[in-house]
């Protein structure tokens, strides 16, 4: 067997197997829990984008000092975002504490 025959058809398969795959990147959107509705509208309109293309998009509400305590206020908004975006994104990770911050992901459907 001709050894740079079989080199070449190896590079050939790897490179069919990487066309048929599929890549996706995970965006961030950040908001604050007193965020404008316009302001929000149009952050939901970049996750629609970024959802449209096949990317995760990660919606991240940061509190600082004080604001901690509006926690409820930052879990309506991410309700709001998921269910504004059902029709194109589900929910990958519901929303959870990581320090200051509430963190949901969302995924095309």
């Amino acid at each position: 067997m001709d050894y740079g025959r079989y080199r070449y058809e190896q590079t050939k398969k790897k490179q069919e197997a990487k066309k048929k795959q599929s890549t996706f990147q995970v965006k961030e959107i950040k908001v604050r829990p007193k965020t404008g509705d316009h302001d929000l509208q149009t952050k939901i309109g970049h996750i629609k984008k970024f959802i449209d293309r096949k990317d995760k998009v990660k919606v991240t509400v940061i509190f600082r000092g004080r604001e901690i305590t509006l926690s409820k206020l930052g879990m309506s908004l991410l309700e709001k975002i998921a269910t504004e975006t059902e029709e194109t994104a589900m929910v990958e990770q519901h929303p959870k504490f990581e320090g200051r911050s509430l963190v949901m992901i969302l995924a095309p459907r």
